[in-house]
């Protein structure tokens, strides 16, 4: 499986696809380390955890995305994202979140996406915000968002 965009392609983390990186091409980060447990006990995972972002142009990963398990019984996952410092203020951040949005809400699985971040991130939230995803509430320093289904195919 393998999403696109003009300028990216979106891959599944996927043991065997990991394991054809080389050392430098992209930091494995704990998150990444834990899905690939998870995929191991439960194939279903698959498409569901970590995707690795990279520049169609260049075939260098500029960071991941994804969500952080399976659907719920409420038709729900959380959407997460990091990026390189190299590749920020490109608009690769939203146009890969986009994409994968596109991909989940094909599914009949899912009603909603949320999301959350630091309200100091000014860049995650104009992510969130170009993504028209809308602010649900704040507690402490993090602000939650939500995307659903029927407002995305408007």
């Amino acid at each position: 499986m393998k999403l696109e965009t003009k300028r990216l392609t979106i891959m599944p983390c996927t043991r065997p696809y990991v394991a054809s990186l080389s050392e430098n091409e992209y930091p494995l980060g704990g998150h990444i380390i834990t899905h690939l447990k998870k995929l191991d006990q439960d194939p279903e995972e698959y498409g569901w955890g970590v995707w690795l972002v990279t520049e169609k142009e260049t075939g260098r990963i500029v960071g991941d995305i994804g969500f952080k398990g399976k659907p719920d019984a409420e038709k729900k996952v959380e959407v997460g994202y990091g990026f390189d410092p190299s590749a920020r203020h490109q608009g690769y951040a939203t146009e890969a979140v986009e994409r994968l949005i596109q991909w989940a809400f094909t599914s009949d699985c899912i009603e909603r996406i949320i999301a959350e971040c630091l309200s100091d991130n000014g860049p995650s939230i104009r992510v969130l915000e170009k993504l028209e995803m809308k602010r649900t509430g704040q507690e402490g320093d993090m602000v939650y968002w939500e995307l659903k289904k029927e407002e995305n195919n408007e």
